[in-house]
């Protein structure tokens, strides 16, 4: 017997699925050339191309005059429409094309050509589809028509030009410009770089030149050869470095003081298999659409074409006011403004609701990560628990690190869980006046055990003025207690270890600045191994 409910499901899978709006992936850059007026010009026609040759049929003649136009042939729709004043110039298409192996699946490319007070032009590309497909599976890929405009015209942005191949890292010159571009903070897009032991045979094999057509203008793709991996091991340490095979995204933002953690890494045997190779592929051309949006404002970096359309038609309708013309005319205007707006708005609802479903699904996966993360604190205070219960002690084996050069990627080796080098802190360890690094490495180690067992309510042991050796101990800042950011949150640093003495002298003077991070139960080291200057001191 059939229940409502059942009869309500029933119903329920007969009718049709919403189709929503995704967007996949954004583009900006500039086009190069020395006169701006003609290299518009030159990049319009290649955009008309591109649409003409997946339009199915011939552009109407107002298309090839840079003017507002309308096109529609069998779901493959493309609209046009240009705003020219003294000094602006922006013309702008948005092209319809239904996906050749999914039904209902429709494409959508938004095209932006801007030319303001003679400068280089700039071009936009924003690449959406609308589907009823409850679960989107797809594999991005930047719009043809980006690398048409990049080998034909040449594009850049922020100094980095676009290109459709890899770039090879095979000497000093370029591994000059890969260290720049790493360490650069202006860059904008991840950097995937591959390293290979042998030939640029190898290079084709690995499909890294796919990839570059894949991300362009949204990533660069670097293959580096053996030679200078070592060197980039050398500049960055082994923890941030990538060599023997393995490949390595960069994130924007990435210094020789970053989490290495934050910036992927794929190990030689991951790709040494087809499926291996696949999923590393794949994962860096979906992170780099979604990284491509997370980073372009719209409105600012980037203009839709629906707001372009509403303002062409509101600079049309008050010309058409100040030139006295008849009311037929102006309601004409006034209507196509108005279903303009509509579906302006339609968009904006169905764009919405795809941010709300994505801010819910990276909210998910945060809970997901914080969750991992706390278990992982537990897991490994279990381990510890485990070998001191067996009456060893946790660092006994632990080698000490070289030198200061090696000692931030020590602590990430063998503090993980326990300690940890605020981006502050790794910068001031790379070259320290401070000469005892020993010493340094006892108090880390006594910050990791004593002092953080003492936190977690394992021992008796006093923080205030506790003995750490002859002539070092830990005590309150005082007046020199200052407050950081950490993870989105505020801390104060109320604690320091120091040494004996008045001295200031940076070769004697020890200093370790640290805080409590409870919910990862890890000490926090902000600031070593020199004397912190504050308003108090």
């Amino acid at each position: 017997m059939n229940t409502f409910f059942d009869s309500r499901t029933s119903f329920s899978l007969r009718m049709p699925r919403p189709v929503r709006e995704h967007e996949i992936l954004r583009v900006v850059g500039n086009i190069q050339g020395d006169d701006a007026k003609q290299t518009a010009k030159s990049a319009r026609k290649e955009v008309l191309l591109w649409t003409k040759n997946r339009s199915g049929g011939s552009l109407p003649k107002e298309a090839w005059e840079y003017k507002g136009f309308e096109y529609f042939f069998g779901g493959r729709n493309v609209v046009g429409v240009r705003i020219k004043e003294s000094q602006i110039d922006i013309w702008s298409i948005r092209a319809d094309e239904p996906d050749d192996t999914v039904a209902k699946r429709i494409w959508t490319t938004e095209i932006v050509i801007a030319t303001i007070n003679g400068q280089h032009p700039v071009f936009t590309v924003r690449s959406l589809v609308s589907t009823p497909e409850d679960e989107l599976r797809i594999e991005p890929h930047v719009p043809g028509v980006v690398r048409q405009l990049s080998d034909k015209i040449g594009l850049y942005r922020n100094g980095y030009k676009f290109q459709s191949f890899p770039v090879i890292v095979d000497s000093q010159e370029k591994y000059d410009w890969l260290v720049y571009a790493l360490l650069d903070p202006a860059r904008t897009v991840p950097i995937f770089v591959f390293t290979l032991p042998k030939d640029i045979e190898v290079v084709q094999s690995n499909n890294t030149k796919s990839l570059c057509n894949a991300v362009l203008g949204i990533g660069v793709v670097v293959v580096c050869y053996p030679d200078y991996c070592w060197e980039l091991t050398r500049h960055l340490g082994q923890q941030r470095s990538v060599f023997s095979g393995a490949a390595r995204t960069y994130m924007p933002g990435f210094s020789d003081d970053s989490n290495p953690y934050d910036h992927r890494l794929f190990l030689a045997s991951q790709l040494s298999t087809p499926e291996g190779n696949r999923q590393c592929f794949q994962w860096m051309r979906i992170l780099a659409a979604k990284d491509s949006i997370r980073r372009t404002r719209l409105g600012n970096e980037l203009l839709t074409f629906s707001s372009i359309r509403n303002a062409s038609l509101q600079f049309s309708q008050k010309s058409l006011e100040k030139s006295g013309a008849s009311d037929h005319d102006k309601l004409l205007t006034a209507y196509n403004r108005i279903k303009a707006l509509e579906e302006r708005v339609a968009r904006i609802e169905s764009e919405n609701e795809y941010y709300v479903d994505e801010h819910n699904k990276e909210y998910l996966r945060a809970q997901d990560a914080e969750r991992l993360y706390n278990l992982s604190a537990f897991r490994i205070q279990q381990l510890l628990d485990q070998i001191k219960g067996a009456g060893v002690k946790p660092d006994s084996n632990i080698p000490f690190p070289a030198g200061w050069d090696k000692f931030g990627d020590w602590c990430d080796q063998y503090l993980a869980g326990r300690l940890v080098l605020a981006s502050s802190a790794r910068r001031a360890v790379q070259s320290p006046e401070y000469e005892d690094i020993q010493l340094a490495v006892r108090c880390l180690f006594w910050l990791a055990n004593e002092c953080r067992e003492s936190l977690l309510g394992q021992s008796n042991l006093q923080l205030r003025e506790a003995i750490i050796e002859s002539g070092v101990r830990n005590s309150p800042c005082g007046g020199d207690e200052y407050e950081v950011s950490w993870n989105g949150q505020k801390y104060v640093v109320g604690w320091h270890v120091k040494n004996g003495g008045n001295t200031r002298d940076p070769a004697r003077c020890l200093r370790i600045y640290w805080f409590w991070e409870p919910s990862s139960q890890q000490i926090i080291i902000v600031d070593m191994p020199a004397h912190k200057r504050t308003g108090a001191s």
